[in-house]
């Protein structure tokens, strides 16, 4: 089984970037300065065919799903989104997925003809709106391409077999992605043409639109890529089975069609990296096995000196697809500008080889992968790893990324937080893109960017500093009101604190850092009190007359009682993580709940802390409900530390030096450290799994320290309390002491009630 050193040695580190004996790939862990300020790199134009780009800062393709009308034409949500980020300075936006292969690939259209994703092949209908939004970034200076995608193909929701009677489709018979029992059929050479054909009207379609490129999307195990990696086309006759034909031919369909200058851009990874990760034993699974013929690097950049032949004008490059997840989409634990080594390869071989384009120019290489943070994005064009960065969930997070970096406000610009909760898990569900820290994306079009001020500036009382109440106090800051934030410890932040200690959760810190900025500069503000070390009990509140009361108090941890919790040390996982000390120089660490603070707490203690842990968790999956790269993430790298994780398991009791579990032993019991297939929406039916079975066994897994990471409960009492009390005219209770639950709830409710309160 052939591996490439480099993305075998880069896999390895993205896991462990913290350990001293760590061979550190890129930025490590990322922070928000602004040491090589002025960023001339960063805000320096580049040419891509004949169109000249006004910066280096490339909008990654994501966002349009599920925001557009059924018929797939872009509306009004889908447009605002968009020009929320040309206003904010962005060079180059890009689209994000628009299927070209309606009626070929069964996955990409619903029930009734309808589409999730937008669409320029339909009819004339849609192509206003796709005029109102090129129209829209020109006339801030932007330039915008978009992005076609020959289709999902294993990759897409095996749904439509079960309301279509339709199975999905590939370039060979492959599984599902989600349901691997599920066969993927191989497209014929006379649909694989119509895709072709497609592309090119589509293109043209686009040119005549005033869209200003075309961006194909050929990485991350896509249906472009199953034609164009022997990884997923094994076929053995037709012109396709050339596995880089389809693709060369795709470029060449939009170059006939829309003329030598009309830009082409091409999405690839320069490696599935699924052998350099799985190994020979994983690779053994039968979702995988199909897939060790991977391309090389070598090959990869054979395959895209070709497509500069027949076209193709730039290119972005990564790593991985969904079959290990966490790659292509890099969650909160992968080091920053974790391809740059990556982009770097591509760079240095063009420039050897000095490749140009049909344009006689350079080819530009654009860098992807948690780059963020201006000080790294310009370190990275300054070392020539690049010429151009990507930035997708920071634009999110902070559309205004581009004009805070070009003012050097750095410390103004709202970090992403790496959680993925509103970026990826909300269209997933079934919502359309949204960000946990910024409540205004996707929602540009209902929120305004200065909302109406109030007639009546209001004295509110702010019980609890954690993300709830700071997003609260600041925007209801802004709308004039006077605001009291009271907190009872010592320090701002809340569960943040806790959360942000883990090495891989540096970009929690950071954004913890950013609302304390945000708070001590507020203080200047004659409207803010801070009322540090104050318990607000129901008679101290009812003395404050306040014209209004915001409860964001938190949750209370949960830790029921066991038989024999007196024979062993024990305590909160929030406890630990503020105090390490409280280890005690214990190694073998028993973390009692499966959920993502408990994982990451079992991460921290392993990478940092050299302890051997065991999770026990009662639910077949452990970290149900977060996002599949975040959680595919701490997974894979926990089972390379050594984590031992038991599912379908129940806590018994506890004895001296050890935790009494019940063990659920079955064959059918989901395999724990599965991080190559995802959780199906609860909504979603698998009529072909299997439950786990009847079989069980006790066991007493040895511990010196047991650690309770079983959740939190909203903590409703107090609001009740003031409630019953009627201490205000107005009450509310929002963020985890509502419903305990996560950063994007508690900053959407803050925001939503600051501004209509």
């Amino acid at each position: 089984m052939k591996t490439d050193p480099i993305v075998q040695e880069l896999v390895d580190s993205y896991g462990n970037w913290m350990r001293k004996e760590s061979k550190r790939p890129c930025g490590g862990a990322a922070r928000m300065t602004r040491d090589l300020y002025p960023y001339n790199a960063l805000f320096s134009p580049i040419q891509i065919n004949r169109l000249t780009i006004k910066n280096r800062i490339v909008m990654a393709p994501m966002g349009n799903l599920d925001m557009c009308e059924e018929t797939g034409r872009p509306n009004n949500k889908m447009i605002q989104y968009f020009l929320a980020r040309a206003k904010g300075g962005v060079g180059l936006i890009t689209t994000g997925l628009i299927p070209i292969s309606h009626g070929i690939d069964h996955t990409v259209t619903e029930m009734g003809q309808l589409s999730y994703f937008p669409r320029i092949d339909r009819s004339r209908t849609v192509f206003s709106g796709w005029r109102d939004l090129a129209q829209g970034c020109h006339s801030y200076g932007n330039r915008i391409f978009i992005q076609l995608t020959a289709g999902l193909g294993r990759v897409g929701s095996p749904e439509c077999l079960i309301n279509s009677f339709k199975f999905p489709v590939s370039a060979s018979i492959n599984p599902n992605f989600y349901i691997s029992a599920i066969p993927c059929m191989p497209l014929s050479d006379g649909k694989l043409n119509r895709i072709i054909k497609n592309a090119g009207q589509a293109a043209a379609d686009a040119q005549f639109a005033g869209i200003d490129g075309t961006y194909l999307h050929g990485h991350e195990g896509y249906l472009l890529e199953q034609l164009s990696n022997r990884a997923f086309n094994r076929r053995k006759l037709g012109k396709y089975a050339d596995w880089q034909r389809f693709g060369i031919n795709m470029v060449q369909e939009i170059r006939h069609r829309t003329g030598p200058h009309y830009p082409i851009m091409y999405r690839i990874d320069l490696s599935l990296a699924l052998n350099e990760t799985y190994g020979e034993e994983g690779m053994r699974e039968k979702a995988l096995k199909k897939f060790k013929n991977g391309r090389s690097i070598a090959e990869t950049l054979d395959y895209m000196e070709n497509l500069v032949k027949a076209g193709v004008d730039i290119f972005d490059v990564d790593l991985g697809c969904y079959d290990n997840w966490w790659l292509p989409h890099p969650p909160a634990g992968m080091p920053a500008g974790c391809f740059l080594d990556i982009s770097k390869i591509a760079k240095e071989h063009f420039t050897r080889k000095n490749i140009r384009s049909n344009a006689n120019i350079p080819v530009p290489i654009v860098a992807v992968g948690k780059l963020g943070y201006p000080d790294l994005a310009e370190q990275s064009l300054r070392d020539e790893k690049c010429d151009m960065v990507m930035l997708g969930r920071p634009l999110l997070a902070d559309p205004e990324w581009c004009n805070k970096a070009y003012r050097g406000e750095v410390e103004k610009i709202r970090p992403c937080i790496g959680c993925q909760e509103g970026c990826i898990n909300e269209f997933v569900d079934g919502g359309h893109i949204q960000c946990a820290v910024n409540p205004r994306s996707g929602c540009e079009d209902i929120l305004p960017e200065r909302p109406a001020k109030p007639d009546i500036k209001k004295r509110i009382g702010v019980v609890g500093a954690g993300p709830a109440g700071m997003c609260f106090t600041l925007e209801a800051l802004k709308q004039g009101h006077q605001v009291e934030l009271i907190e009872k410890t010592g320090d701002l932040g809340g569960k943040m604190i806790s959360g942000a200690v883990p090495k891989i959760k540096y970009d929690f810190d950071n954004y913890l850092q950013y609302l304390r900025s945000g708070i001590e500069a507020a203080k200047t503000n004659g409207n803010l009190k801070l009322l540090l070390n104050t318990t607000a009990d129901i008679p101290w509140l009812k003395g404050q007359n306040y014209d209004a009361l915001v409860f964001a108090n938190g949750t209370m941890s949960l830790a029921p009682r066991f038989e024999g919790a007196d024979k062993i040390r024990s305590l909160q996982v929030t406890d630990l993580l503020v105090n390490p000390g409280l280890l005690q120089n214990a190694k073998k660490v028993v973390i009692i709940g499966g959920g993502v603070v408990g994982c990451e707490t079992a991460y921290y203690l392993c990478y940092e802390h050299d302890c051997e842990v065991t999770i026990v968790e009662m639910m077949p999956y452990l970290m149900d409900g977060a996002c599949t790269a975040n959680r595919a993430y701490l997974l894979y790298y926990m089972k390379k530390a050594g984590v031992t994780i038991h599912n379908c398991a129940k806590v018994l009791g506890f004895e001296q030096g050890g935790v009494k579990v019940n063990l659920n032993i079955s064959k059918t019991r989901p395999n724990p450290y599965n991080c190559w297939q995802p959780i199906l929406p609860k909504n979603i039916e698998n009529p072909l799994a299997k439950k786990p079975g009847p079989e069980n066994r006790d066991e007493t897994i040895p511990a010196e320290l047991v650690v309770y990471a079983m959740g939190g409960r909203a903590d409703l009492a107090p609001f009740l309390a003031a409630q019953a009390a009627q201490t205000a005219p107005e009450i509310y209770n929002i963020g985890d002491s509502f419903a305990g639950g996560k950063v994007l709830e508690a900053t959407r409710a803050a925001y939503n009630l600051a501004n209509r309160i």
